[in-house]
């Protein structure tokens, strides 16, 4: 397996990592609770003890998700391809944007809506460029699921946040283990045509 190919598992673990700091940072929040607050309400300096751990695992996973993003990039095969990988890749700048304007500044509620405009954009416009069709139809589903998440009534926004980066991860999930056709091609050309 290539340098590049291995990329394609680093989406998957950008958002384990994610989920590891903020499962730290509700050790040290006892009071967090996601049926009240906002996953940003652990990154906040006014409301939590050590702040840095959320915000930090949101840079520490941005970094993760450029690298999927690029992955999503160099192995394209067609425009929307490339198009959707580059809407992940500026989502990844917004997901460490969103660690360093944390909770309680103004450009926080731009930068996190951001994220998941960004990334959701690319599900959708990378996803009409692959032909298999689970991954096609995946892509769709999981925009239009998205979309309809925000137009639910939520009894805290945690919640919200929660349900959007389950979908996402699906989607890494979707990419790691179908990977894009000339992927395969090259695969089994360095196998001798098998």
């Amino acid at each position: 397996m290539g340098g590049i190919e291995r990329l394609r598992y680093s989406g998957i673990i950008a958002g384990l990592v994610y989920w590891l700091f903020v499962a730290w940072s509700i050790s040290r929040n006892r009071w967090f609770s996601f049926f009240q607050n906002a996953l940003s309400d652990l990154g906040d300096p006014a409301k939590a003890s050590s702040p840095w751990i959320y915000n930090c695992g949101l840079m520490a996973g941005s970094v993760l998700l450029l690298l999927f993003s690029l992955y999503l990039i160099v192995t394209s095969n067609n425009k929307p391809q490339a198009v959707g990988g580059a809407y992940v890749s500026v989502s990844a700048v917004f997901m460490a944007l969103i660690g360093i304007f944390h909770e309680g500044t103004s450009p926080h509620v731009f930068v996190s809506t951001y994220f998941f405009v960004q990334f959701f954009a690319g599900v959708l416009v990378y996803g009409l460029g692959r032909k298999e069709r689970i991954l096609r139809h995946s892509s769709i589903l999981l925009f239009l699921l998205a979309i309809a998440g925000t137009l639910l009534p939520w009894p805290a926004t945690a919640l919200l946040e929660t349900y959007e980066v389950a979908l996402l991860m699906v989607f890494t999930l979707l990419v790691a283990f179908k990977p894009p056709n000339n992927i395969l091609e090259d695969q089994r050309d360095l196998m001798g045509g098998e």
